[in-house]
This record gives structure tokens, sequence and C-alpha cells, in this order.
């Protein structure tokens, strides 16, 4: 596929039936709904939506409402911002309709969309914000929210991510999550949550605005920390301006005025499954698994700045990134009832270590620590990926550093043990990048999530970097789950896989959602625990997507008819 003639909706005959497939690469000549600026050390991303550009048929994107394409494009423009555009600081988020910022997803879409449609939507555009506030707190990104207008449900947690948000006082421009006074469903990208966890709004406001669908304006939205400043339209250029100005002189980024283009990742699609140039995911639609390899660098790695920003985007860690970020997303969207993802990794460990070296070494550089970012996110979105995810370790592997972070995310890790072939056996080996590189959304490096937090453990470990690891060893340090031999290898992995599959879909969800992230909370955490549970259940609810269920009749002036019981 090319990001720039590919639709972002297409078909093609998988399995044997004709497929409608979403694709996530996009590009800015294609953009129909975001117009991207960028002067010196700020970028603008002006919200003008194209009503006839939704990503499929049967709803118009009005109100400057937004479906997955437009998400999908708003994702591609900030990554454009973090390589393409090192030396801008801060992104000005603005409207480019009169009397409306955004109004949120779009209701229509939602009403005839599938319910694995609705929640992945969710997911994907709950991840994108949350890779703005990653951005601001690891690489300082930094960005505003410059509100003119309606600014409601989705478009006000868009405003939620942004480090800043500043409203006019026009009298008619307002803020709001009516979610729940109008659909009977809850804000789907995390806006009760950052409401109380972000903006430290008290819960007793919180109740009041979001449950009144008319919203809140300049004033008492100020007063009530939904806000952090407002002004009259006259004074309003200049109160965005001094924001810019304080966040620029916040912003810890350091870059060249330009960086590198972002050429297409190229997927070949096809009945086996999704092929790129370092990772392939073979597809069983039969069995529902599919298993991802990822190949390790053939050579050594560029190691000096100049090198690395030659390199581009074929540079080893960044190309990698790429590839597995969209590999995620199209299996995760295209791919519903593969519901077992196998994870191997191939290669020699000791590239995987010398390209984690030169991670480490040059981490101050912009284009590294742009790269480091999208690891870090697309580990985090493998994370929170509602698919039981296995890592084998067997013959050929290479899992050591970055890519042992891989096997730490999977629910289960096997590792084949050869006892009369020690030499030949696979080997762990952990560096500086499981120890703090990568931290999860809970804020806690996987080893320590694995470990519950128990720091003699995690220290053990850390004494232990840069030395092979066999199975007898990873077993017993807890690195890995079981250690079948060479004789059992085959038959216990395909039973296990084989049970996996046969399990509900709905409980694994629920449960591996529990498991992976136990101790301590954090926003995110939060925010994705609630979209994995509450979100689920509330979008299959009558009251809100049965036939006069509020999802379903709005817009239409008819009343929901509401199922009373509290369960």
């Amino acid at each position: 596929m090319n990001a720039m003639t590919e639709p972002l909706l297409f078909k093609q005959t998988l399995g044997g039936e004709e497929r409608e497939l979403v694709s996530f690469a996009t590009h800015p000549s294609r953009y129909r709904h975001w117009n991207l600026a960028v002067d010196g050390e700020v970028a603008r991303l002006k919200l003008d939506i194209d009503e006839d550009g939704g990503i499929k048929p049967g709803y118009k994107l009005k109100l400057n409402s937004y479906d997955l394409g437009v998400d999908i494009e708003l994702h591609d423009a900030v990554n454009r911002i973090r390589f393409e555009h090192p030396a801008v600081k801060v992104v000005v988020f603005e409207s480019g309709k009169e009397r409306i910022w955004c109004s949120g997803a779009n209701i229509y879409m939602l009403g005839l969309s599938t319910h694995a449609w609705k929640v992945n939507f969710c997911k994907f555009t709950n991840e994108t914000r949350n890779g703005l506030e990653d951005s601001s707190r690891n690489d300082g990104l930094k960005s505003l929210a410059a509100v003119t207008g309606a600014c409601a449900g989705g478009g006000y947690e868009l405003a939620l991510a942004c480090d800043r948000i500043v409203m006019v006082d026009d009298r008619s421009s307002t803020v709001s999550l009516p979610e729940v006074p109008l659909l009977g469903v809850l804000p789907g990208t995390g806006g009760l949550t950052r409401v109380t966890d972000k903006r430290k709004v008290r819960r007793d406001l919180a109740d009041i605005f979001c449950t009144t669908s008319e919203g809140v304006r300049a004033d008492r939205a100020k007063d009530w920390k939904l806000i952090d400043g407002h002004a009259k339209p006259q004074a309003f250029g200049a109160l965005v301006d001094g924001e810019v100005a304080a966040l620029r002189a916040q912003s810890t980024r350091q870059g060249p005025a330009q960086g590198i283009t972002l050429t297409p990742v190229n997927a070949k699609i096809d009945e086996q499954g999704y092929h790129y140039g370092l990772v392939d995911v073979q597809v069983d639609r039969t069995t529902r698994i599919a298993t991802f390899t990822v190949k390790a660098p053939a050579q050594a790695i560029e190691n000096t700045p100049e090198a690395i920003v030659a390199a581009g985007v074929n540079w080893w860690p960044l190309q990698f990134a790429r590839e597995l970020d969209d590999a995620i997303l199209n299996l995760r969207t295209n791919e519903l009832e593969v519901g077992t993802w196998v994870i191997k990794t191939r290669g020699d460990a000791n590239l995987v270590m010398q390209a984690d070296a030169v991670l480490e070494q040059h981490h101050d550089f912009w284009l590294v620590r742009e790269t480091l970012g999208l690891l870090r996110r697309t580990l985090a979105r493998l994370d929170v990926t509602s698919r039981s995810l296995i890592a084998l370790v067997d013959e050929g592997s290479c899992f050591a550093g970055t890519f042992y972070e891989l096997a730490l995310a999977c629910d289960r890790i096997y590792m084949l043990d050869l006892p009369d072939a020690p030499d030949a056996a696979p080997a762990l080996r952990l560096n500086a990048a499981n120890f703090g590189r990568y931290p999860e959304v809970n804020g806690l490096t996987r080893l320590q999530t694995r470990f519950c937090e128990d720091e003699s453990t995690v220290k053990q470990l850390r004494d232990l970097q840069d030395s092979p690891l066999r199975a007898d060893q990873a077993l017993e340090l807890g690195l890995v789950t079981l250690t079948p031999d060479d004789i059992d290898w085959e038959d216990e992995i395909r039973l296990m896989l084989e049970e996996r599959a046969s399990l509900s879909p709905d409980a694994l969800t629920g449960m591996e959602a529990s498991l992976r992230f136990p101790g301590k909370e954090t926003m995110e955490t939060r925010v994705f625990g609630r979209l994995s549970a509450w979100q689920n259940w509330i979008f299959i609810r009558p009251n809100a997507v049965g036939e006069d269920g509020a999802l379903k009749l709005f817009g239409t002036g008819k009343k929901a008819k509401f199922d009373w019981k509290r369960v």
C-alpha cells in the first residue's frame, strides 16, 4: 500500500471473501480535515472537517465532528511534527470554522457502527491523545488548545490532552462532555478521568459538568478548572501568543528546522498475512492465531548523528518501530477474530544489543529521542491491545534488550530448553532498555510490573545485564513462564494455543486487562481499564444502542426510552 495514493478504507479478498480493510497510512497531500502549518518553533493544526469526507458512507461530518479517518490524519500529522519538524516546540490546535471548535465524535457514525468499530475507534483516538501527553512529558513537545466556539465531547477531550486550554469569552463558546445526557454513553476517550485526574476538577462540579448538555462558558469554566484562561475576542490573539511563549520557554525540544521525511510504511497484505521489511505477520484465520516475527538488524546500525540522519526512515530502530506500530493497528482493526498473537524474534542478539547501545549513547540527539518515543508508544499500544499475547523464545530467537520488552508485554513467555545442546539453546539478555527506557502506561518498567515492584528482584536482574540467560536460569529468575524441552516443545505449544483459542474472548479481554497492570493506577491505566470494561458494556446496552436507545435516536427528535433498572 502507498500512503500517497491508497484510500484509508479499501477492499481485498482474504480468507476466501471480500473484506473491507482500514489503512492507517496517509500523507499531508491527502488530508481532508486537518491543515498543518509550521513557522519556526510553532506548528498550527487547524481542524476544518470536510463534511463529505467520512471514512465510511452514510453520514456527514457536520459541526467539525470526527470519525476514524480524521484521527488517522491527526496521528499522521503529529508524527510528522515529531520527525519532519524537530525544531517545533509548541503545537497549537485551532478550528477552521466559525463558532464551532469541535463537536466530538460523529454521532451518526457511532449509531451506524458495529460495536467493535466503536470500541477500536475509541481506543485509537485515546492512544493518539495519550501520545500528545507522552511527547510533552518525555520529549518537550508542548500543545495548546485555542478554543473558539463550541468544544464538546471528543473535541473537549482533544483539548484535555493538551498542556493548556484557553477559550474565547464571546458568551457563546463553551466546553462540554454531553455524552451522558444526550447519548446514554460515556466520554469514550478518557474524558471523565482527565477531568478529575489531570484537571483536578472537584467531583461534585465534574458531576454537574458531565450531566449538563449545554456546556459551560468561559468564566465558569475557568473557575471550575476546565480551562486555564480566557479573553474577550479582541484580546484572544494576545492571550494565545502569551501562552505559546510560555510553553516555548518550558520546552526542552532541540532540533534542526528540517528533519527527515516520513516516507510511507508499505505493507504487503495477502491471504497469508501482513508483510513488512522487518516485521512479518502470518495470519491463520482457521486457528485464529497471528504470528509476529520481528528481525534483528542484519549488520551493526549507524552510530553517529550524521549517519543516523542519513539513514532516515531506514535506520533500523525507526523502521522497526514504524512497521510494528502499523502491524498492530492493522491486525487490531482488520482481524477481529484473530484473538491470539504469538511473538517471535529472529537474528543476532549481539546486533540488537549494539543497536540498544547506540540508542543509549545518543538518547539526547533529536532523531534518536523521537525514535525512542515512537518505540515507547508502540510498546504501550501492544500493552493495551485486547488480544492474548504469547512470546516464544525458540531456536533462532534474539530476545535481548528492546526485543525482550516485546516478551515482557506478553501474557505468557515460553522458552525452549535444550538440555543436551546448551550451546545451541536460545538465551535472553537484559540491558539498559529494560530498566527505564520504555515505561508502561502505569509509569513502571515492564520488569517492575512483572515482579510487582519488588525492587530486590529488579536489582538482582540489573546486575545480570549483558549476560546470556538460558532457559533454566531464566525460569529460576522468573523471566519466563515455562521452559519445555525440545521433546515436548511442539506439543506443549500447540496444546496451549488450542486451549487459549477455545476460551471466551470476552472473558479473556477482561482477564488480560486486569492482570497486565497490577498495583497502583495512573490516569492512563484508569482510562484503558474503563474503556475495556465500562465502555464495552455501556456500548451494547439497550439504553444506548437499542431501538429506543439515546445513541440510536439522537437527532430524530424522539426521546429515548430507558430501562430504569440499575445494574
